[in-house]
C-alpha cells in the first residue's frame, strides 16, 4: 500500500500538523523547517500536498506567507479551517502551582495573555508551538509549561494541566492546500474560491478602477490584501480571493476589468470553498 504524504512547516504536533491530519487522515505529514523547505517538498515529489497558513482570525495574516505562495511554483488546490485550542501542557507531576514559565510561539502566548496574567506565569518566546512542548518535555522540569496542542502533548508525553487556555474561543487558522498542478474543479461543481495576485498601474484612482469590476458585476471580495515587492514603495502587490469561478461570466468580466487596469493578474488557484465558510458566514449559528 503507497502512503500519500502531505507537507508543513513545524514540528510534529504543531496546528498544521493537526490541520494535514484533519483534512487527510489516511495521509503521512511530513515536518519541514520552514515554508520554502515545504513547498520543495511537493515540487521535488516528496510529498503530494502542503499544508500552508494563510491567516489567523486573531493574529492576522502569517507573515511573509503572501510574498511566498506567487514564487512557490505551486497552485491552491483547496483550503481547511482550524480551530486553535490552546493547551497548558506540562512534565509528568507537575502542577499549576509549580509552573513559574510557559514556553510557546510569540503568537500563542499573545493568545493566552489573559490567562499567564491572571495566573502569574512569565511567557518564553520560542520559534514554533511543537518545538517549545518538546523541550518542555526533554527539560522535564516541573517549573515549567508549553502552550501548544492537545496533539503535541501526546506526542511528547506531556499532561494536559488546563485545557482551552485560549482568550479567544473564535481562534481559528485558515490554511490554503498546495500541489504540483492545479485541479480540474467545474464551475458548476459547487462553491468555489478563486485567489490570485494583482499589480495595479502606477496611476491615479488606478485601485479603484481595478476593482469596479467586481462591484458592478456583484462578484464578493472576500479577502484583499497589499504588500510590497522588489524593494519598490510605489507600487504594491495585492492578494486577493473571491467568490467565484473565472468561467462563470460576471467573474470573467470583472477579472477582464481587472486586467485592464492591471500591469500583471496571475491566478493562484480555483478550488472548492470549504464548508466551514457556509457555516461561520453572519447570521449562521
Amino acid at each position: 500500500m503507497t502512503v500519500t504524504t502531505i507537507a508543513f512547516q513545524g514540528a510534529p504536533g504543531a496546528y498544521s500538523d493537526m490541520a494535514c491530519r484533519a483534512a487527510y487522515p489516511e495521509w503521512a505529514t511530513l515536518p519541514c523547517a520552514d515554508f520554502d523547505s515545504a513547498f520543495a517538498a511537493v515540487r521535488e515529489e516528496r510529498a503530494e500536498r502542503a499544508m500552508i497558513p494563510i491567516e489567523n482570525s486573531t493574529a492576522g495574516r502569517v507573515a511573509a506567507i503572501h510574498h511566498l505562495l506567487p514564487g512557490s511554483g505551486l497552485h491552491i488546490v483547496g483550503e481547511h479551517f482550524q480551530k486553535v485550542e490552546h493547551q497548558l501542557l506540562a512534565p509528568p507531576g507537575a502542577t499549576l502551582e509549580t509552573i513559574r514559565t510557559v514556553h510557546s510561539h510569540v503568537e500563542a502566548l499573545g493568545q493566552v495573555r489573559d490567562f499567564l496574567r491572571s495566573h502569574g506565569l512569565r511567557p518564553k518566546v520560542h520559534a514554533d508551538t511543537a518545538g517549545a512542548a518538546a523541550e518542555v518535555a526533554e527539560r522535564g522540569d516541573p517549573a515549567d509549561a508549553a502552550v501548544a496542542s492537545a496533539l503535541a502533548g501526546r506526542l511528547y508525553g506531556l499532561q494536559t494541566l488546563v485545557p482551552d487556555i485560549h482568550d479567544q474561543q473564535h481562534n481559528t487558522t485558515r490554511f490554503v492546500i498546495m500541489a504540483r498542478e492545479p485541479i480540474d474543479h467545474p464551475r458548476d461543481a459547487g462553491p468555489t474560491v478563486t485567489s490570485f495576485v494583482f499589480r495595479v498601474r502606477s496611476v491615479p484612482a488606478a485601485l479603484y478602477k481595478a476593482l469596479g469590476g467586481f462591484a458592478t458585476n456583484g462578484v464578493n471580495i472576500t479577502k484583499l490584501e497589499s504588500y510590497i515587492v522588489d524593494g519598490s514603495f510605489r507600487v504594491a502587490q495585492f492578494y486577493a480571493d473571491i467568490e467565484g469561478h473565472p468561467e462563470e461570466r460576471l467573474v470573467r468580466l470583472a477579472l477582464e476589468e481587472l486586467a485592464f487596469f492591471s500591469r500583471e493578474v496571475r491566478i493562484l488557484g480555483v478550488y472548492p470553498a470549504s464548508p466551514f465558510r457556509k457555516s461561520h458566514a453572519p447570521g449562521v449559528d
